[in-house]
């Protein structure tokens, strides 16, 4: 079996997943985190304890192109390889920074979101119609605690997609509960989201 054959397609995270990873990412104010795959190759094995073989199963590649890498004989990688070595690079990178955000937003700060989607809405009274919007609205601890949570247990992106409404319709639509009672947000299509901490 050729190497190409070994490699195994990267896995495919949603946007709300892919946003809080570009979230976590903005927390790294002190160093950033090694750029070329030498680099990358080099800091990964340090976090398997210099295995190459669970780094090749991690990255999908054979333990000979690790090899490769390590010694800085491989040219730029394919584009898939090169997201699996910054994905796996920025997951270990700084993982105090990130615990510290993390425990931050999830018990006194939350995070701001950023989406434009489809918005549909139930409720008891009247409402707009469903369309697509921007909105850009605040998310409680509570909610921060429950999404990172729910992200850091694996969940699918379909699991997000609910609680980040719930946290939506809470800050932006019914102002903490000040108003439109009843009202439930739901969306999908998301065309753009971001997070921050």
């Amino acid at each position: 079996m050729s190497e190409h054959q070994q490699q195994q397609p990267a896995p495919r995270r949603g946007k709300v997943l892919e946003a809080l990873a570009r979230a976590e990412r903005k927390v790294f104010f002190t160093r950033p985190a090694p750029k070329s795959a030498n680099a990358q190759v080099k800091f990964l094995l340090t976090r398997v304890k210099g295995s190459t073989k669970a780094l090749a199963e991690r990255l999908g590649v054979s333990r000979r192109t690790v090899e490769r890498y390590r010694a800085g004989k491989l040219t730029p990688p394919q584009k898939r390889l090169q997201a699996a070595l910054v994905e796996e690079t920025e997951s270990e990178w700084h993982p105090q920074v990130r615990a510290q955000a993390r425990q931050q937003a999830s018990t006194s700060s939350g995070m701001m979101v950023e989406v434009t989607a489809y918005f549909g809405f139930t409720c008891s009274g009247s409402s707009d119609d469903g369309r697509i919007r921007t909105i850009t609205t605040p998310i409680s601890p509570t909610y921060a605690k429950q999404i990172l949570e729910l992200q850091e247990a694996g969940a699918a992106e379909d699991d997000l997609h609910p609680i980040v409404a719930e946290a939506i319709t809470e800050s932006y639509f019914t102002e903490w509960g000040t108003r439109a009672d009843g009202l439930r947000a739901d969306f999908t299509h998301v065309q753009a989201i971001e997070f921050l901490f």
